[in-house]
């Protein structure tokens, strides 16, 4: 194993302080693993969080426009109740908290008895769950579909629609509206290493990929020999398809990198597929190529589309300044 670490059991804590120092508008909460605002503003908080190892997701979508805590477990693990009340905590103004979570029972479990805790002392919370990965109705980590990269939309429509001003059920509603038009579909090419393992959780021959594999090394719909760029474009986008029909739709597109993919090979992707959801009559409204929900060093992609509509296009549009997306 080849990593740039000290102790494999404080990659998370020693991760978060290097995020925080370089960052000064960002707070570190030491102990408890939340990154916040250190301003807030007065309006609704936005607040995810589960494992780390997806950077930028989660922290690094901390800041204006976007989120205001994000509550940080070990890696591949649901954070603590005591993190997340601290999250809850640190984002509330007295508007409420909007949670976005991914669908993965650990991270539920864990936040609602959070949520729990905290509503003695008038914290009013509130939640939507992301599921957007079309790979595979079940999961070991899940009940139902997994919540993958697209969730990095609904933490921009959630954040735009909180810094406007809206109160805390229409930052809601604006949230599952997202979620509903959004679906993910992802491979990858290599397993990824663990700090504290030392060593990959799983095999895949050079020669070959896993088609719809989750976020956490999840078992995807199919294992096979690997693809040309424009096959892979089909068949992801075929799964996509299959369960919800774009045809006509302006959308936001996330070609997202597993965290060891050339941007060089994601570029390639995203030509295929514009040229496949150009042919179908779905426009491409805004694009986004990049690292944006990883998995360690995972060789490997995603494919996420969101259906748009004007106030979601308003949304997406809004500027953000976060650590690991800016706009304008």
């Amino acid at each position: 194993m080849k990593k740039i670490i000290n102790d494999p059991n404080a990659v998370v804590t020693e991760m978060l302080l290097g995020l925080s120092k370089s960052n000064p508008s960002l707070y570190y909460s030491e102990g408890l693993e939340v990154i916040s605002r250190r301003r807030m503003g007065d309006k609704v908080g936005v607040v995810t969080g589960g494992g780390s190892g997806h950077e930028p997701a989660h922290a690094g979508y901390v800041g204006r426009g976007m989120l205001d805590a994000a509550v940080c477990g070990h890696i591949f693990s649901s954070p603590s109740p005591d993190r997340i009340i601290e999250g809850l905590r640190r984002a509330d103004t007295g508007h409420g908290v909007l949670l976005v979570l991914k669908n993965y029972s650990g991270d539920l479990m864990n936040f609602e008895l959070a949520t729990e805790m905290v509503e003695p002392e008038g914290i009013v919370v509130d939640k939507v769950v992301v599921r957007d990965d079309v790979a595979v109705p079940e999961s070991t980590y899940s009940t139902g579909r997994r919540g993958i990269a697209g969730t990095f939309f609904i933490h921009k429509v959630a954040g735009a629609a909180a810094e406007a001003g809206l109160p805390l059920p229409e930052v809601k509603a604006a949230a599952q509206k997202a979620i509903d038009g959004l679906r993910s579909m992802g491979m990858a090419m290599t397993p990824c290493i663990l700090p504290a393992v030392g060593k990959a959780g799983f095999h895949l021959a050079d020669d070959e990929v896993e088609i719809g594999m989750g976020i956490h090394g999840e078992p995807g719909v199919s294992r096979e020999k690997i693809l040309p760029a424009k096959a892979l474009a089909e068949r992801l986008l075929d799964h996509i398809f299959d369960d919800l029909d774009y045809a006509g739709s302006d959308v936001a597109l996330l070609v997202n990198g597993l965290g060891g993919t050339p941007l060089m090979e994601l570029y390639i992707l995203y030509n295929e597929v514009e040229q496949i959801l150009r042919q179908k009559g779905v426009r491409i409204y805004r694009p986004y190529v990049g690292n944006y929900m990883t998995s360690l060093e995972m060789m490997g992609c995603s494919i996420s589309l969101l259906k748009l509509d004007d106030q979601l296009k308003a949304f997406i549009d809004a500027p953000c300044d976060t650590p690991g997306h800016k706009q304008f």
